[in-house]
């Protein structure tokens, strides 16, 4: 593992939860670290905590996106980390009471959050010859999750977008890999954590994530989706092979990289 003395870092989702345990971690290990948040008040208390910087922003939009990135350069210098961590949940099992609102305010933080600060914060990596990122998934990006579907979705697709760009960006000398934690005691939870608690469930500690984060950020996993469950420590995800073509081909092969180009509209 490398030192991250010196790094600087972008943590979305910084002011409570996962967030912020992952900024403190990366604070006493010496980076400077941004703390993204859509709640500007928790920003600005972890920050000043830490001797960070400050950003109120909605990571799930686009043009947040470069005035985040020119704010932690114009103070810091540059990229090194980036902790994509901001998430929500939609509380809602029954896919017919999803609502349009709903369902854009999950994808939006979820998703688009994740993409969007993948592609701002690459070229400011590659500036520094590489870097590394780690996105916050969940177990739920693995499995079928019942109680909230629409959660899952969003989950799944953080961790396949996370697979598919680890042999790309690690052209540009950058990292990319996933958490994927059970039931996490966070303020997101708030609401369920008597349930939880009284029905014997475990649910995991940040710290037990962020610790998690830290070490991704400072080694050299890449494309991995990493499990967190309480009492053990974090493992990557083994994928089974789909099976493979009885016509042709060989196992695991893959598309010729033309094909990404072709127009199949």
């Amino acid at each position: 593992m490398v030192s991250l003395a010196g790094k600087v870092a972008v943590v979305t989702g910084g002011g409570s939860g996962i967030g912020l345990a992952t900024a403190t971690r990366l604070a006493g290990a010496g980076t400077s670290v941004a703390v993204v948040d859509l709640d500007g008040d928790s920003a600005e208390r972890a920050a000043e905590e830490l001797g960070g910087l400050a950003l109120q922003a909605d990571v799930g939009r686009s043009d947040e996106w470069p005035g985040i990135v020119d704010a932690v350069t114009r103070r810091f210098g540059g990229i090194d980390l980036a902790h994509l961590n901001a998430g929500v949940t939609t509380g809602e099992a029954d896919i017919t009471a999803v609502t349009d609102a709903i369902y854009d305010r999950a994808t939006g933080v979820n998703v688009d959050g994740v993409f969007y600060g993948v592609r701002a914060v690459v070229p400011a990596m590659a500036a520094r010859g590489g870097g590394s990122i780690v996105a916050t998934a969940s177990l739920a990006g693995l499995i079928g999750f019942s109680p909230d579907p629409v959660y899952c979705l969003t989950k799944h697709a953080v961790v396949g977008l996370v697979r598919s760009l680890g042999p790309q960006l690690a052209e540009k000398g950058i990292t990319i890999n996933a958490v994927c934690p059970s039931i996490v005691d966070t303020p997101l939870i708030a609401d369920m954590r008597e349930v939880l608690e009284s029905s014997g469930f475990p649910l995991i500690d940040v710290d037990s994530v962020s610790t998690a984060v830290v070490d991704l950020l400072a080694g050299e996993a890449n494309g991995e989706a990493m499990v967190i469950q309480a009492g053990r420590e974090a493992l990557p995800f083994r994928f089974a092979r789909p099976p493979g073509p009885r016509a042709g081909g060989t196992v695991g092969q893959m598309p010729p990289k033309e094909f990404a180009a072709h127009d199949q509209a």
